[in-house]
């Protein structure tokens, strides 16, 4: 497994991860879904997208980094993950956080804050406190879910 800047010949693909992850509602606060068109400016308009691709160059990951404020708090970034259901348990969201880490880094962001980690994804939260991020708190039923009842969400952030 590779992690590197995607490149135009990965859209397809990272519209298809993307999406799939949209589609199950329980992670992302997005429920529009990328066309090829509206996904190539998504992606275009991060500060960095990595791909988690396989030894055939397949996607089977994704992460977007960004600015999470502007001007005074414009050193702290975000981030959010995607993996294909596929190929999940594999690690690639260690990966992909790692290398995120170090891209935000290299970029000259000094703070990575989640804003919306929803409660019940376990596995995200585990994670998250394993590489030693923070988490700042509980914002009771801040997340919709697909089938529409709320779960609160847990705000983390880690010094870069």
């Amino acid at each position: 497994m590779e992690i590197r800047e995607y490149n135009d010949d990965d859209l397809i693909q990272m519209i298809a991860v993307w999406n799939e992850v949209v589609d199950e509602g329980v992670a992302f606060p997005q429920e529009e879904l990328l066309g090829e068109q509206t996904g190539r400016q998504f992606f275009s308009a991060q500060s960095y997208c990595g791909v988690a691709v396989d030894e055939n160059n397949n996607v089977t990951g994704l992460y977007i980094l960004h600015p999470n404020n502007v001007g005074r708090c414009g050193h702290i970034c975000n981030a959010s993950y995607a993996v294909a259901s596929s190929q999940r348990g594999r690690h690639i969201g260690e990966m992909l956080v790692r290398d995120c880490i170090q891209k935000a880094k290299d970029i000259g962001f000094r703070i990575l804050q989640f804003n919306a980690v929803v409660e019940t994804n376990i596995h995200a939260r585990y994670l998250y406190e394993r590489i030693g991020f923070t988490q700042l708190g509980v914002i009771p039923e801040g997340f919709r879910m697909k089938d529409g009842h709320y779960e609160n969400i847990c705000p983390y952030y880690i010094k870069l």
